[in-house]
């Protein structure tokens, strides 16, 4: 039953995929590059912002990381087929065919998204981001590269990630020092 649900919301975005050609760039190029426009923002903030923001950062890193970890580990257990491993949907630019669940991508943006929601001086801007990474997810459903309940997978994962680096915060604290000192060494050089 979820399966079929799953297939059916797949059908539902994905039927879409193929018929207009800036529709298709458009989700082609948000569903490859938004991560890259989230590290910029990120290095952007770290370089332009002063100590607590580059803590921000660090968290917003720390969860990313643990995200992708925690999805590493799901693979090992579980494994899901890409749409177009099985073969169903419209595929609009290739990809490797391993494990779909859940979306790295997706868990990355929105690890990233959530720890700024957490904290008031980035809370505006992560909105904003949450609302961008559900955009790369449903982006990346459309191009035929993942389930709808993968993004849904990243969205548990992002979650659990961002929470438990903002309940840890305090005892990160020591590490984002030692890396703003690191940094401040190095840019003083």
């Amino acid at each position: 039953m979820i399966e079929q649900l799953n297939m059916a919301l797949f059908h539902l975005i994905n039927q879409y995929a193929g018929m207009n050609p800036l529709v298709d760039a458009t989700a082609t190029l948000i569903a490859k590059y938004m991560p890259i426009l989230f590290v910029i923002l990120l290095v952007y903030i770290w370089i332009r912002k002063d100590k607590g923001y580059k803590d921000i950062v660090l968290y917003s890193t720390y969860a990313a990381i643990l995200g992708l970890i925690i999805n590493s580990i799901i693979g090992l257990f579980y494994f899901h087929p890409r749409p177009f491993m099985i073969p169903i949907g419209t595929l609009l630019f290739s990809y490797p065919a391993d494990s779909s669940f859940p979306s790295d991508h997706t868990t990355l943006l929105l690890s990233i998204a959530f720890i700024m929601t957490y904290f008031k001086q980035t809370r505006k801007l992560g909105i904003l981001l949450i609302i961008l990474g559900l955009i790369e997810g449903l982006a990346r459903v459309f191009a035929g590269l993942h389930f709808p309940f993968d993004i849904l997978g990243s969205i548990g994962v992002s979650l659990i990630t961002s929470l438990l680096i903002y309940y840890f915060r305090d005892k990160l604290a020591p590490l984002n020092k030692m890396i703003r000192g690191t940094y401040s060494k190095i840019i003083r050089k």
